[in-house]
């Protein structure tokens, strides 16, 4: 379904990036992503940049779980340029990104299982989370080895550096860690950090708005970026949502759901409410719309620190 754009400003006078917001359909979207979703739509709109909605399906899907997810969106109010790109449709654009890195000598065949790889990791030695890079060298007669153990390999980047700086707009630069990152996974499904660089740039998107906890992927994916001959985005890495024991915000938690919360009596207007108020942009109760937080919106006025989910006691029947 496509959405017209809530801009006034004429086309000519928009920028001609955009923003986007990108959920995973492994079930419905909990307070926190709906929190991310409306600023990453707010940081889009208020910069003249289209909104565009991407449903990164190649991993875990659950049946149902897009089309809920796109309704809770669309009940607080989110509106997106064009249609839904799902990234289970754009295998081909993956294919042919690693066949130019392949061409270029920047690919390696990876036998590792995940335990090995985590125990490497874990080597005093070795960088934190970093792939060691055990199977970067392997002799022909090594590799062939391998493959005839029966265990599909991965394929990794020969990365040629170990660190990247990028600019965030809340962050400002932030150096992280750069390793032979997979492409492709053993089963043969295009990796998130490969697909997520081809997806932005294919589409246009110039402005990256998502959860701090991936403030450490951004270095990779710029770089790999680079080395694909594509303009990496301008990032905004946000603060997450916590539960009250500090740990990031989950349905495991409660009522997190909008779905929960309509059980509970709460109106999609009361709960973009509790997300504004969460920004900064509303005061406890009051009753907001999107126009009116992007009225409000600026950037540099946003909380820093997690925002920590404590709910109101539902209201009691009489």
């Amino acid at each position: 379904m496509s959405h017209p754009s809530r801009q006034s400003e004429p086309p000519s006078h928009r920028a001609a990036g955009a923003g986007r917001f990108a959920p995973s359909p492994s079930g419905d979207l909990h307070l926190g992503n709906l929190r991310t979703a409306v600023l990453a739509w707010l940081f889009a709109r208020s910069t003249g940049r289209r909104f565009l909605m991407r449903v990164e399906d190649l991993d875990r899907v659950r049946e149902g779980a897009r089309d809920r997810q796109l309704a809770d969106l669309a009940e607080l109010g989110l509106d997106w340029d064009g249609d839904v790109v799902s990234q289970s449709h754009r295998l081909s654009r993956y294919d042919a990104a690693i066949a130019e890195l392949h061409a270029a000598g920047l690919t390696y065949e990876c036998f590792c299982t995940r335990r090995e790889i985590q125990k490497a990791a874990s080597a005093p030695h070795a960088p934190q989370g970093a792939y060691p890079g055990t199977c970067r060298n392997l002799t022909p007669d090594e590799r062939a080895d391998r493959l005839a153990g029966g265990r599909p390999p991965a394929l990794r980047l020969r990365a040629g550096v170990t660190s990247f700086t990028i600019d965030d707009v809340l962050h400002g630069s932030y150096s992280g860690m750069v390793d032979d990152l997979v492409l492709r996974r053993g089963d043969g499904t295009p990796a998130y950090n490969l697909a997520v660089v081809v997806d932005d740039a294919a589409q246009g998107i110039d402005q990256v708005v998502r959860g701090d906890d991936l403030l450490s992927s951004a270095p990779r994916q710029a770089y790999l970026a680079g080395l694909l001959g594509l303009t990496a985005p301008t990032y905004a890495h946000v603060a997450l949502a916590l539960n009250e024991d500090g740990k990031r915000l989950a349905k495991r938690d409660g009522a997190v759901t909008l779905t929960d919360q309509k059980a509970l009596g709460r109106t999609p207007s009361d709960v973009l409410g509790v997300l504004a108020t969460s920004l900064g942009l509303a005061e406890p109760g009051e009753v907001v719309d999107l126009g009116i937080l992007l009225d409000r919106f600026d950037p540099a006025r946003l909380h820093r620190e997690p925002w920590v989910v404590r709910l109101p006691t539902p209201p009691q029947s009489p």
